[in-house]
């Protein structure tokens, strides 16, 4: 069945599912949207919800679905993810996960194959992995979204400190989503001005200090938003939005997504996120990217907690 690539299908419809479907609806990037989630009526409440707003949105057929209506996707979203509990170890609730995903991605896969599949549902460097290994899909039609937002936040903060548009600010976050994603200064700029330099210019010729700081308060902002309203998911739904506009339009955008590394800085057979080209094909390759041995080994040590724990789980041959 020849692909519809303006056809986007959700599999997962809760919080970050729902509102992505929300910013997507908004963006006039798609005319089908199919929502799919393992409470059929979930999917179905969604969709009539964004159904009965198109008035002040741009034409499109939206719906609830099955599996089946994967078949002409352009693009599928995997935002479904195990419920943790309170309790639950970083690494049980990876292996909640990583068996969810074995339910859901072979029936995926037994519809599509030549579509692009993105994984938003976390720990997504780890689940990235899952897809790659279960799905037999080419590899950079899988892809997670990675430090997307993280990256964004960065760039957010930046701004408000320096007082200049977070557009005209590159710096990334990179390596594992959370906790271990290690900012990247040396290559950070403020158009093309180095970070370092640009902070000097503005009165800050000693940043030290505050970029440990906005470091901490990226790697934190999910959690303390997830304690004040229970869930994060305006910010996923628009890093979602950013990483779909590249794909349909083929901008071969350079994002911060979570994809299969082979070598790059001595990190082999591992999904992380780091610079990548995206467009219509996907992930096409990954961008150099310039860091400090201070960065470096950082990245490394990242690298070598998400290997960890795919050993654990997929076990130390794959």
């Amino acid at each position: 069945m020849a692909l519809n690539q303006r056809k986007v299908a959700m599999v997962g419809c809760g919080s970050a599912g729902a509102a992505s479907c929300f910013a997507l609806m908004q963006s006039g990037l798609f005319n089908e949207m199919v929502l799919i989630d393992a409470a059929p009526e979930k999917a179905e409440g969604e969709a009539m919800d964004l159904a009965q707003g198109l008035t002040f949105a741009k034409p499109m057929k939206i719906y609830a679905g099955s599996y089946d209506d994967l078949a002409d996707a352009g693009i599928i979203i995997v935002a479904a993810a195990a419920v943790q509990r309170r309790g639950d170890t970083r690494l049980e609730l990876v292996e909640k996960n990583v068996a969810l995903f074995k339910q859901i991605i072979p029936e995926i896969a037994k519809r599509n194959e030549e579509g692009i599949m993105l994984i938003v549902a976390n720990p997504v460097d780890i689940l990235t992995y899952a897809a790659l290994k279960i799905s037999g899909w080419a590899e950079g039609r899988i892809f997670g979204l990675g430090t997307v937002l993280d990256s964004a936040r960065l760039r957010s903060l930046l701004s408000e400190k320096l007082s200049v548009d977070a557009r005209n600010i590159h710096a990334y976050m990179v390596g594992e989503q959370g906790r271990g994603e290690v900012p990247i200064w040396s290559s950070a700029t403020v158009s093309g001005v180095p970070i370092r330099e640009f902070c000097e210019m503005r009165g800050y010729p000693d940043p030290t200090e505050y970029f440990e700081q906005i470091a901490k308060e990226v790697r934190g902002s999910a959690d303390m938003i997830t304690r004040k309203k229970k869930a994060a998911y305006y910010g996923v739904a628009m890093a979602v939005r950013r990483v779909c506009e590249s794909i349909v339009r083929d901008e071969k955008s350079v994002l911060p997504v979570s994809s299969l590394m082979y070598g790059a800085f001595d990190i082999d057979g591992l999904a992380l996120s780091m610079p990548a080209i995206v467009g219509k094909d996907g992930v096409e390759c990954l961008v150099p990217l310039e860091m400090s041995e201070e960065e470096l080994d950082e990245l490394r040590k990242t690298a070598a907690t998400v290997k960890a724990i795919v050993d654990d789980v997929f076990g130390e041959a794959r």
